[in-house]
């Protein structure tokens, strides 16, 4: 029987974890938090919103149906770290093509197995985020507290510029399917197949694919503009919309994408989502603020102050947008998270222009927000 290498996770309230190692044998600091998703660890650990932070996992097994290469939400793991209570010894999945260990090492991602993931989470949840160090390359206790202290957070670090694309490019250019995935057989016709298609230009401040791929199949070409593009550049294309993504970080600090953000939306149908949402309501001039433990997972009840209707949403945010400040720039909030009453949508009074703080396409997570790529659809269809 091979012996398990341990390995810890400190955090700077002092707290030290042990468990078992898995993955790459690194040592990393980030932010703790917890994702409450019962199932999509590798679209997770590929999300570039949760750049700079340590996931746990509240569902106790991780890893049983392993990983697959159309399952990567980017070109590589964006979380720091993984810990879980339960590492699956088998991999027991049809799709599989290899495991998570071997995933997590090959992208240089360390792992904690055997963590107590319930305290872990509740004591999260009741304090607030942590800074963390994992470490699964043999720190002392006393080195690794002292890295998590000495880490200087999200706040004031402009994380989005590590994680957008570098220059344009049309999201189809390689023949990327663009459908939903289905079991091999099934039939699916495309949303926007029988309809004109329209030119939108989508922001990338840590985008997922499976969002570029749910506007494709909605009926938009989709063609992708780095976060700090020029507004020049951006019109060249003569787009018939703005479309605004999820990203990692503080919103707080993109100054210059504020004031690019509040050119465009006086000039094109825009919709945001996460990230996009925040960046909308900096660029209307409210503020934002950082949330006790964030939003993190597949299962977010938001009531439409509109209908009175309740979605399951996903999400993955550890800011919010100030309810107030929308109110007085314009803005009609349309949404609210029923656990916090944090804004959850938004809708501007004269500019075609709307946003959501949760994550629509839903990798993983529930389908119940998909209507909200056809409301642009018809948006940008009015406005062309």
């Amino acid at each position: 029987m091979q012996t398990r290498k341990p390995g810890i996770l400190a955090l700077e309230d002092g707290t030290i974890l042990r468990g078992h190692a898995f993955g790459a044998a690194t040592n990393v600091v980030g932010e703790a938090v917890f994702n409450t998703s019962m199932t999509g660890y590798q679209e997770i650990l590929t999300d570039p919103s949760y750049s700079g932070q340590i996931v746990t996992m509240t569902v106790p097994h991780i890893g049983n149906y392993g990983v697959h290469q159309d399952d990567e939400e980017s070109d590589r793991v964006q979380a720091s770290g993984l810990i879980i209570h339960e590492l699956s010894p088998i991999v027991s999945n049809w799709r599989a093509q290899g495991s998570l260990p071997e995933y997590m090492e090959a992208h240089g991602i360390p792992g904690l197995s055997g963590v107590d993931t319930r305290a872990l989470t509740k004591k999260l949840r009741t304090g607030g985020v942590l800074k963390a160090c994992l470490s699964t390359d043999g720190l002392s206790d006393e080195d690794a507290l002292a890295r998590a202290r000495a880490w200087e957070g999200l706040s004031g670090h402009d994380y989005v510029a590590d994680v957008s694309c570098k220059k344009p490019y049309f999201f189809n250019e390689q023949g990327f399917a663009s459908e939903p995935f289905t079991v091999e057989g099934t039939v699916l016709k495309p949303a926007g197949q029988d309809r004109p298609r329209f030119r939108i230009a989508a922001l990338d401040f840590g985008s997922k694919r499976s969002i570029f791929r749910k506007l494709a199949y909605y009926g938009f070409d989709v063609h992708v503009f780095p976060a700090n593009s020029p507004i020049e550049t951006i019109q060249e294309l003569k787009p018939q919309g703005i479309f605004l993504s999820n990203g990692p970080g503080d919103p707080a600090i993109l100054k210059d994408i504020h004031q690019t953000v509040a050119k465009l939306i006086e000039h094109y149908p825009t919709f945001g989502i996460c990230l996009g949402h925040q960046i909308i309501s900096h660029a209307l001039g409210a503020e934002t603020y950082k949330l006790k433990f964030g939003h993190h997972g597949g299962n977010h009840p938001v009531k439409s102050l509109e209908t009175g209707l309740v979605k399951i949403t996903a999400q993955n945010h550890g800011y919010a947008s100030t309810e107030e400040d929308l109110k007085q720039r314009g803005a009609e909030v349309t949404e609210i998270n029923m656990t916090d009453n944090s804004v959850e949508g938004l809708r501007h009074k004269e500019l075609p222009l709307f946003a959501v703080q949760y994550h629509p396409e839903a990798a993983p997570g529930p389908n119940d927000a998909d209507p909200l790529f056809d409301d642009f659809y018809q948006l940008v269809a009015k406005h062309a």
